[in-house]
């Protein structure tokens, strides 16, 4: 089956359905959801049952680089300041020293045992040198799991923060590949480059983002998601077109906004985290479509001796030098180490050596694919077992008070208000659902007879009903009363 401009929407559309329904099956019984998106994409790919013809290397790297800012721009917003900075140095030292190592060391056994050049070798360490947050953390909340200290924290960063750095030793070592004689020196100079103005443009870009938002007075509530999403495309683009890292930029940009004081944040979490999820199965269909099965036969036996290196050596070594100098348990090192998983960003990643030309861009193509399979396969499904052999998982009776905790931690301008649902309301007896409550304010309890109730979607209101209620500001507050059927009071405490 051709896609065309007619059926690319049912096409897009049943597939997106299929994966849904293939990543609540994954939820429940802990299988890796990226690898059900990535079947469900070669089913249907030229080589399935759908018939589907893709072949367009161009096509899937241009959603891969849109997928990848909304997932990184996304996972910044929802970083927390207060739960990275304790762990600032490890997160960023495992995600820059930590990626040149992996790279570096798998790049070199590449070499030895296979035909590679040492620059090939080098690019395929690059490619595959940055782990996947999204499949580790839905294993976790799929098994309730729950980790001691800050493992969460700095697995989040790491992951979060190392695509960049991969990314940028993909250019460089595809630059090597393609131009043999270009100098170290300039290779260096770009390296360097590249991370410093995505970094800093990416602050800049923040802080100015933050006053653009706060102060322009946009006359519709739905036009400042529009208005973020430009200032996400701008970001990446323009410390493109500066010669600095695009990812970089909007990551930290992300992260900078997440912590401010900015109108509709909450909502804009809410949205970019919908956004994230739609760009993953995406991602990982176009992916599957790209693939050719046929074309991965060849490559197990050394994919698999390549992917073992990477899980049992690379990524162990690397976890281990990067966090000599800093106070943390060697059974933690060891639980960073196997959660090193594979996923989408390395297969985007080597879509560029076959864009550049690269001779052996479709062998390494394929050997990629086989490690982010095989890597989510191994480790993917065994993290659960390893967090609890390492004795690293809280109790049964922490991790309910974890769940249960109601976290106001973060900076926020909201009015907390006390709402009494009166005798003849006509909201009693409906769903919270239904009651159309804005998302820029949220019930967080109900005072019920004496006993707190911490409300969800489904729970009906009483009379006599007592409702502590976050809002950003009183015209949000105003809505909610007229949401409840209340008048709104001239006088608020």
């Amino acid at each position: 089956m051709q896609i065309t401009t007619e059926n690319i929407l049912l096409i897009g559309s049943v597939l997106l359905f299929l994966s849904l329904i293939a990543g609540k099956t994954s939820y429940r019984f802990g299988i890796p959801v990226l690898i059900l998106f990535l079947g469900i994409g070669m089913l249907a790919g030229s080589e399935g049952i759908g018939r589907i013809n893709f072949d367009n290397p161009k096509a899937a790297q241009f959603i891969g680089i849109v997928a990848l800012n909304v997932i990184l721009f996304s996972g910044g917003l929802e970083t927390g300041w207060d739960s990275v900075k304790p762990v600032l140095w490890k997160g960023l030292t495992l995600s820059t020293l930590g990626v040149l190592l992996t790279a570096g060391i798998l790049g070199i056994f590449v070499w030895a045992v296979t035909d590679f050049t040492i620059y090939e070798g080098l690019l395929l360490g690059s490619i595959v040198s940055s782990t996947d947050s999204a499949s580790v953390f839905s294993i976790l909340r799929s098994k309730k799991l729950a980790l001691k200290g800050n493992l969460r924290s700095i697995l989040e960063l790491e992951s979060g923060s190392n695509d960049p750095m991969a990314y940028v030793l993909t250019i460089v070592f595809t630059s090597l590949v393609t131009l043999p004689d270009t100098k170290v020196s300039s290779v260096l100079l770009v390296f360097i480059q590249q991370l410093v103005l995505g970094g800093l443009f990416g602050f800049l870009s923040g802080r100015i983002s933050k006053e653009v938002i706060n102060k322009i007075n946009l006359d519709y509530e739905g036009l400042y998601t529009v208005l973020i999403v430009a200032i996400m495309i701008f970001t990446f683009s323009f410390a493109n077109a500066l010669g600095g890292n695009g990812f970089l930029a909007v990551y930290l940009a992300a992260i900078y906004l997440g912590n401010q004081e900015i109108l509709h944040r909450k909502k804009f979490i809410k949205t970019f985290d919908g956004f994230a999820w739609l760009m993953q199965i995406v991602l990982f269909l176009t992916l599957g479509l790209l693939v050719f099965p046929t074309q991965i036969v060849p490559v197990i036996t050394i994919g698999i001796i390549i992917s073992l290196f990477l899980i049992i050596v690379a990524r162990p070594l690397s976890v281990f030098v990067s966090l000599l100098f800093f106070k943390i348990q060697n059974r933690s090192r060891l639980f960073i180490s196997w959660v090193g998983l594979r996923g989408a960003v390395p297969i985007v990643f080597a879509t560029y050596p076959l864009l550049a030309g690269v001779e052996q861009a479709n062998m390494i193509f394929n050997i990629v694919f086989f490690i982010s399979i095989t890597s989510l396969i191994i480790q993917g499904t065994t993290v659960p077992v390893v967090a609890r052999l390492l004795h690293l998982t809280l109790p049964e009776k922490a991790k309910q008070r974890t769940k249960t905790d109601i976290q106001l931690s973060e900076t926020m301008r909201s009015l907390l208000t006390q709402i009494t649902i009166p005798e003849g309301c006509d909201v009693i007896n409906k769903p919270l659902y239904e009651l159309g409550i804005p998302d820029t304010s949220l019930i967080t309890l109900i005072e019920r007879n004496g006993q707190y109730i911490v409300p969800c979607g489904t729970t009906s209101l009483m009379a006599g009903d007592n409702l502590f209620l976050i809002s950003e500001n009183n015209n949000d507050l105003e809505k909610v009363y007229k949401s409840l059927s209340l008048p709104y009071p001239l006088i608020n405490s």
